[in-house]
């Protein structure tokens, strides 16, 4: 009996378990928006990361650059409760560019000047 009991309570822990996790996953969407480059300079490397942080999470070029006057649709898929980020841009000439805290909650567009 004391068994069985355990069963069920361990069960029930485990359905709360399970359905909260996926309100918290459902809870917080990726954030999309386009990158525009105004610099006039060629971006080869940009970075996406929460404010605060200390260091820049991965390039999100890769091995592509952003020619100026171009732009690149990004997706940052770490759901954050909120759409708030630091960008930094590294240029070809090697120097880069800091805009911070901000905010792309609505899929819109932004433009690196």
């Amino acid at each position: 009996m004391i068994n069985m009991m355990r069963i069920i309570r361990t069960a029930a822990a485990v359905s709360v378990l399970a359905f909260s996790t996926s309100i918290w996953a459902e809870e917080y969407e990726d954030v999309s928006f386009t990158l525009n480059n105004g610099t006039g300079l060629i971006i080869v490397e940009f970075y996406a990361s929460p404010p605060n942080e200390e260091e820049w999470e991965e390039d999100i070029l890769g091995v592509d650059v952003l020619e100026d006057g171009d732009s690149v649709d990004i997706t940052l898929g770490d759901s954050r409760p909120d759409c708030d980020y630091d960008f930094k841009a590294v240029f070809e000439d090697g120097t880069d560019l800091v805009h911070e805290s901000i905010s792309v909650c609505g899929g819109e567009e932004y433009t690196y000047q």
